[in-house]
C-alpha cells in the first residue's frame, strides 16, 4: 500500500469520532427530553385523577324556598373555591317531594327538617338551622300547659303546612274535622298583632320560626311594646323530646325576641326542630368529609338574607342522634381524618416500586434500541495488527513514518474514546500489548533502514544499495526472532 493510501486511512479515523460523540450527545438530550415529558405526563395524570370533578345531585323543593337558595349558594362556593365537586340542583314542587327523590336514591344531597320523614339511608353532614316553637298568648294571658289548648282555637304561624301537622302532634289533637277547625294555619300574610287581637278569636298562637330569623325580627319587639303578647314556656319540653323523635330541647335566653321590653325576661324552655344537610350513606368518606369541611369553613358565605343557615353547626356524632352523622363528616368533626400520606402511603410505596421496575425496563429498552454501544478497546487491536503487517513492506523511512503516524492516531483515538465513553475498557490490556509490540517493531525496522541506508552510500557501491533496498531476508529474521 502506498504512503498516500496509508495517510488517507489514518485521516478517516479521527473524522468518525466526532460524529459518534455528536450522535450520543443527541441521544442523551433526547432521552432527557423524553424523561421530562414522561414525568410531566405522570404528574398531570395523577393530579387529574386526584382532582377529577365529581357531580353531586342536590334535591330541593320550590325554587324560591330556603333549601333551594342554600343549594345555589353552596354550588357557588364550590365553584369559587375551585373544588372538585359540582352541584346539580333538581327542583321539586315541595321539600317532601325532594326527600322522596332522595329516598329513591335519585339524589346525593337533600335538606330535611327532623319532624318529617327521614330516609333510612340519610346521613347528616351539618346542622343548618334550628326552628323554635314559640307559644304566644294574647296580652298578659299565660298558658300553663299544652293540654289546656286542646279544646281551644289555635293559630299556627309558619312558612309551610308541614308545621300544622307537627303542632297537632305535640298537642295530641286527633285527626277529626272538629280538631282541624280548632288548630289551623294562620292566613297567608296576616301579622302577629292581628292574630293576637281579641277579634281574631284565637286563644293562642304557636309560631314556628327559624332561630336566626327570630333574633333579628323586630316585629316581636313592636308588638310587645303595645302589650300585644306573652311568651310562655313549654314545661313539657323534656317529655316531648323523649316522646316524639326529632324534637330537641331549646332554651331561649333573656331578651332573645325583644331587648326593650325584655322578652323573655329570663331563660325560658321550649322545643325546637333541626334542619339537616344530609347525604346518602353510600357516599364515600372522603367526599362526605370534604363537603362537611367546605360547609363549616364557608359559613359566612352560605347564610341567606332571611337568616336561614347563618349559624351552621357540626352534625351530632352521638350514636343515639336522631339522624346519624355520615362517618366521613364524623371523622372530620372528631379530627380523625387521615392525611394524604395516611390514605395513600401504601399505594405510593407500591407505585414507587412498580415505577422503578418499569423505569428500569424502559431505560434498558431505550438504551438497547437507540444508543450506539461503545467500541471495545480490543477491537482497535485489529487496526494495530494491520499496521504491524505493513511494516515489512515499508522500504523507506518516509513510508515507515507514515505507519508510525497511523499507529499514533490509533492510540490517540483510544485515549479520546476512553475519555468520552465511545470506547470501553474491555480488552484494554490486549490493545496495550499490541501497541507496544508494533511500536517496537517500527523502531527495529527504522534502525534497520538507517543502518543499511548508510552502508549503501559508500563510494562505488550503488549496486549493493539497490540490492539492499529489495532484500528483506534480515527483516524476516528479526521479525521471527521478535515473535519468538
Amino acid at each position: 500500500m502506498s504512503a498516500e493510501g496509508q495517510m488517507s486511512s489514518t485521516e478517516q479515523t479521527p473524522q468518525s469520532r466526532p460524529k459518534v460523540i455528536k450522535t450520543n450527545q443527541q441521544q442523551v438530550v433526547l432521552y432527557v427530553v423524553l424523561t421530562l415529558i414522561l414525568s410531566l405526563a405522570t404528574v398531570w395524570g395523577g393530579r387529574a385523577m386526584l382532582r377529577s370533578s365529581e357531580t353531586l345531585i342536590f334535591a330541593v323543593g320550590d325554587a324560591n324556598s330556603g333549601e333551594a337558595r342554600f343549594a345555589n349558594k353552596l354550588a357557588a362556593v364550590l365553584k369559587n373555591n375551585a373544588s372538585r365537586f359540582r352541584i346539580k340542583i333538581v327542583s321539586n314542587p315541595d321539600n317532601a317531594k325532594a326527600i322522596a327523590q332522595f329516598d329513591r336514591k335519585q339524589a346525593d344531597l337533600a335538606i330535611l327538617r327532623t319532624d318529617g320523614k327521614v330516609p333510612p339511608r340519610a346521613r347528616a353532614l351539618a346542622i343548618l338551622e334550628h326552628d323554635l316553637v314559640l307559644l304566644l298568648g294574647p296580652g298578659n294571658k299565660k298558658v300553663k300547659s299544652l293540654a289546656e289548648l286542646k279544646k281551644k282555637k289555635i293559630a299556627v304561624l309558619a312558612e309551610n303546612d308541614s308545621s300544622l301537622a307537627f303542632v297537632r302532634s305535640i298537642l295530641d289533637v286527633p285527626d277529626t274535622p272538629d280538631a282541624a277547625a280548632r288548630v289551623q294555619m294562620a292566613p297567608q300574610g296576616v301579622t302577629l298583632d292581628k292574630l293576637l287581637a281579641p277579634a281574631s278569636g284565637y286563644s293562642a298562637v304557636i309560631a314556628i320560626v327559624h332561630a336566626s330569623k327570630a333574633v333579628r325580627d323586630k316585629a316581636y319587639e313592636q308588638v310587645a311594646r303595645r302589650g300585644g303578647f306573652t311568651l310562655n314556656a313549654i314545661d313539657e319540653a323534656k317529655a316531648l323530646a323523649r316522646k316524639i323523635p326529632g324534637i330537641s330541647e331549646e332554651t331561649l335566653t333573656a331578651g332573645t325576641l325583644s331587648a326593650s321590653p325584655e322578652i323573655p325576661d329570663d331563660d325560658l324552655d321550649t322545643i325546637g326542630l333541626e334542619w339537616l344537610l344530609v347525604a346518602q350513606s353510600k357516599m364515600s368518606l372522603s367526599t362526605a368529609g370534604d363537603l362537611a369541611r367546605i360547609v363549616y369553613e364557608n359559613k359566612s358565605e352560605l347564610g341567606l338574607e332571611s337568616g336561614f343557615a347563618t349559624r351552621i353547626e357540626p352534625a351530632s356524632v352521638d350514636k343515639d342522634a336522631f339522624v346519624m352523622a355520615h362517618q366521613g363528616a364524623a371523622d372530620y368533626i372528631n379530627d380523625d381524618t387521615k392525611s394524604f400520606m395516611d390514605k395513600y402511603s401504601d399505594m405510593m410505596y407500591l407505585g414507587a416500586g412498580a415505577l422503578s421496575v418499569i423505569g428500569s425496563i424502559f431505560a434498558a429498552i431505550y438504551a438497547k434500541v437507540t444508543r450506539i454501544a461503545p467500541e471495545k478497546a480490543s477491537e482497535l487491536s485489529t487496526a494495530i495488527l494491520d499496521v504491524g503487517e505493513r511494516i515489512e513492506h515499508a522500504h523507506s523511512l518516509d513510508e515507515l513514518e507514515c505507519l508510525a503516524d497511523e499507529l499514533e492516531a490509533i492510540l490517540r483515538r483510544a485515549v479520546v474514546g476512553l475519555r468520552d465513553g465511545t470506547i470501553s475498557t474491555d480488552g484494554l490490556d490486549t490493545f496495550k500489548l499490541g501497541y507496544e509490540f508494533v511500536r517496537d517493531e517500527i523502531g527495529m525496522r527504522r534502525e534497520h533502514l538507517k543502518r543499511h541506508a548508510g552502508d549503501a552510500e559508500k563510494p562505488g557501491d550503488a549496486t549493493a544499495r539497490e540490492a539492499l533496498a529489495h532484500d528483506d531476508t534480515n527483516v524476516v529474521v528479526v521479525k521471527t526472532a521478535q515473535s519468538a
